[in-house]
């Protein structure tokens, strides 16, 4: 104890009055707090996660279970009882879960309804990491850890003295199965809850072994326990399994699922798990985080930076989750939730593209491209099975937020050099979701009306028009942009192009902003630039006027050029707070967060903003980039429950930290260029799949030196207010000179703007 204390004196000592700053990151895993975004509710959200206790893309996670079955929270953290231990495949409690079950254990006498299950616990005897669980229940005397796989995971239980020490097994409602086989030490079953429409042979199958003879084994169904019954099939069924044991006995709980079969379970089982003891599997998955965590390195943050980058990493790495399992055979299959068939090939689900195009999908093109290589080939099979591209997977179609941003996920791929997969097929979806109008948000709502007017009206019953219109033409700019890569002729292309310009048909020049169109080509009125929803998705004028990701040059002159462009985006930090919700008859939890941030209409808690501060850049002022960005990075994250400012959708907004930790954004996918920021770090180094690194130095980075001074790219000067993508996987050194106080000089030549489709040669 003297030793630790000496030790943490000397090291406060000699940093004096500054803070604290963070060295080489040798163990990263250890600096998340999966608890992160926990402290939420659906009336004001501060992330929205849940402790995911998984491997990164892993197909199946599992979570500590606070809320009841079926409710979307399924962990917040200011309850104070656990029904249960889930595994879970759930994205957003707005989506809700598939395919979940439970297990908990309990003393005394036989229960299993999870309100009479349910156990007192205290964060202070809970022990949280991703590769590992941990929590005391009081009322049972239990304690309960978990290790994970990617389709596994292990169970210790330790238990009191007690001849009644039970374990529960919740297969849940909507119609489940359970089955006991004593003589194997072996639970199997499965559930088909889900949220949204799949086929009707939906099942996630499972099977347990555990490591003591059953002393006693019951089925239950509902409320009702069912003695000495072992298969139970009903709308909602369970296991109930007993021992006799002594006081700190442990019993060890081996368990899998599969989307395929109870025998493909018992393949993933016995493959992940093999003859692994629990601190073997736990040792391994802390393994695979730390690999997968190490190709970012981060030093010269204090110890809140550091702690909010890798949290934010961590939740980065998990959707699309995998939904393709390995067969006895050692061949990729996967169920199809469009055919219900078993296929070969990779599937992933779980993501929606209306979040993630921005910034989740071109971080991994960046940093992880073997696995969105993966996720190609899922999309191509998601198409060949189902007839379109999701733009809601959970796990198949789900009719959920607008767009058609499956476009802009795969030429993003494709522009960022991913190659070894059917991008053919992949050509052909992108078309056919261009032009056609599929079930469930798939494909493009109002497509005629787009086609034939370059907008889609505000008065034809199609709800968030405007917003509709500006992410088609984004997503139409995509497709071009992978039309050129593919070397297809212009006959081809060119409408692609052309329909990029659309967004122009909602400018309105009285406002400066976008404004619904009727269909007679009036503008919508009256016009309330403050008014959420109608014309807009989850927020208003103001958040989607910037929705121009293709070019921003052309949006600029729409707004009267640079200075007035600079002076219409320092409005949106300077104007109150305030907005009209009269379209969704109340406040919405995205305007709560909006309203209690003190950024004025910036809505950093939702998605259509989020790039807006870079585009400072594109109009000869980046140091008001730099400013902002630091200031949200400061304001809006910390490694805390309540440490995100609004829903983290599938790694969004968690991407939005990493890439502007690093000093640069991706404004524009599908163009082979980031837009720069400033960096967080003193020393960043990215380890690049093919063997390349990334340095970025900025060493008198500090909370006051925010501002770039200068900058240069392996050792020259780069004046230019973007960094290429394709030179960036050569390897490179940026060395950044940071300042307290602004350059107003640099970056401000038309020639360092970033591409705009208006000025492209």
């Amino acid at each position: 104890m003297i030793k630790q204390f000496l030790t943490a004196s000397l090291v406060l000592a000699s940093f004096g009055t500054f803070a604290q700053t963070v060295g080489k990151v040798t163990d990263p895993v250890e600096w998340i707090n999966p608890l992160m975004g926990t402290a939420s509710k659906p009336s004001l959200s501060n992330g929205n996660t849940y402790p995911t206790i998984a491997l990164p893309w892993g197909m199946n996670f599992w979570t500590p279970q606070t809320g009841n079955m079926g409710n979307g929270w399924a962990y917040t953290y200011d309850a104070d009882k656990i029904r249960g231990f889930k595994q879970t495949h759930q994205p957003s409690p707005w989506m809700n879960d598939y395919g979940q079950f439970s297990v908990m254990p309990v003393t005394g006498k036989l229960k299993f309804a999870e309100d009479e299950r349910a156990s007192w616990f205290s964060h202070k005897a809970e022990t949280v990491k991703p590769y590992y669980y941990s929590v005391y229940l009081a009322d049972a005397d239990v304690t309960t850890e978990i290790t994970p796989t990617e389709r596994a995971a292990q169970f210790r239980f330790t238990f009191p003295k007690s001849d009644e020490s039970y374990i529960v097994v919740d297969a849940f409602d909507k119609g489940s199965y359970i089955k006991i086989i004593p003589a194997e030490r072996k639970i199997i079953g499965y559930s088909t809850r889900h949220s949204h429409p799949v086929d009707d042979s939906f099942k996630n199958y499972f099977v347990a072994y555990f490591d003591k003879p059953f002393a006693s084994a019951n089925g239950w169904k509902g409320k009702e326990l069912l003695k000495g019954e072992l298969e139970v099939k009903a709308d909602h069924s369970g296991a109930i399994v007993g021992f006799k044991t002594a006081k700190g006995e442990q019993v060890h709980m081996k368990i899998a699922s599969s989307f395929i079969s109870i025998e493909q379970a018992d393949v993933n089982l016995k493959r992940e798990l093999a003859n692994d003891n629990f601190e073997t599997t736990k040792s391994k998955a802390k393994a695979v985080w730390n690999k997968t965590l190490d190709k970012i390195s981060v030093e010269g943050g204090t110890i809140d930076q550091t702690r909010t980058f890798y949290s934010s990493l961590y939740r980065a790495l998990f959707f699309p989750h995998k939904m393709y399992e390995v067969d006895k055979d050692n061949k990729i299959v996967h169920w199809s939730p469009f055919t219900g068939k078993t296929s070969p090939g990779y599937k992933f689900a779980g993501t929606g593209f209306w979040d993630t195009f921005r910034a989740l999908y071109p971080f991994l093109n960046l940093m992880y491209p073997s696995i969105n290589k993966e996720m190609q080939e899922g999309l191509a099979n998601d198409y060949k099975e189902g007839g379109w591209l999701p733009e809601w997977s959970s796990p198949g179609y789900s009719d959920c937020m607008i767009g058609n941003n499956s476009a802009s996920v795969v030429a993003d791929a494709y522009i960022k050099g991913l190659r070894g997969y059917d991008i053919n097929t992949l050509w052909d979806a992108v078309k056919h979701g261009a032009n056609n109008e599929g079930p469930r948000a798939t494909g493009r709502r109002g497509v005629n009306y787009y086609n034939d007017l370059g907008y889609v009206p505000y008065d034809v019953k199609i709800n968030e028009n405007a917003a509709r219109t500006l992410e088609y033409a984004y997503d139409d700019f995509a497709i071009y942009q992978l039309g050129k890569a593919l070397g297809k002729p212009a006959s081809e292309i060119d409408i692609y192009k052309k329909r990029s310009m659309n967004y122009k048909n909602l400018f309105d020049p009285a406002s400066g902003l976008m404004r619904g169109k009727n269909k007679d080509g009036k503008f919508q009125s009256p016009f309330n630039p403050f008014k959420w929803g109608d014309a807009f998705t989850e927020g208003n004028s103001w958040h989607y006027s910037w929705s121009v990701f293709q070019d921003i040059d052309g949006l600029a002159r729409l707004m009267g050029g640079k200075e007035k462009f600079v002076t219409k985006l320092d409005s949106v930090f300077t104007l109150p707070p305030i907005f009209d919700d009269s379209y969704y008859g109340g406040v919405i939890h995205e305007i709560r967060e909006m309203q209690i941030a003190n950024m004025g209409q910036y809505a950093h808690g939702n998605q259509p903003i989020q790039h807006m501060i870079y585009l400072y850049n594109y109009a000869g002022a980046p140091w008001k980039t730099q400013h902002w960005v630091r200031e949200t990075m400061n304001r809006m994250y910390r490694a805390t429950p309540d440490g995100y400012c609004g829903d983290e959708d599938n790694g969004q907004t968690s991407a939005w930290y990493v890439f502007s930790a690093l000093g640069f954004y991706p404004v524009t996918p599908a163009v082979d260029q980031y837009v720069l920021g400033a960096p967080l770090f003193k020393k960043v180094t990215l380890k690049l799949d093919n063997g390349k690194t990334i340095v970025i130095n900025a060493p008198k980075n500090s909370d006051d030196n925010r501002y770039v001074q200068s900058l240069k790219y392996n050792g020259s000067v780069h004046s230019k207010n973007w960094l290429s993508h394709s030179d960036l996987l050569k390897g490179a050194v940026l060395d950044f000179d940071m300042t307290a106080t602004p350059n107003k000089t640099r970056g401000t030549k038309e020639a360092d703007f970033p591409y705009s489709l208006s000025t492209e040669k």
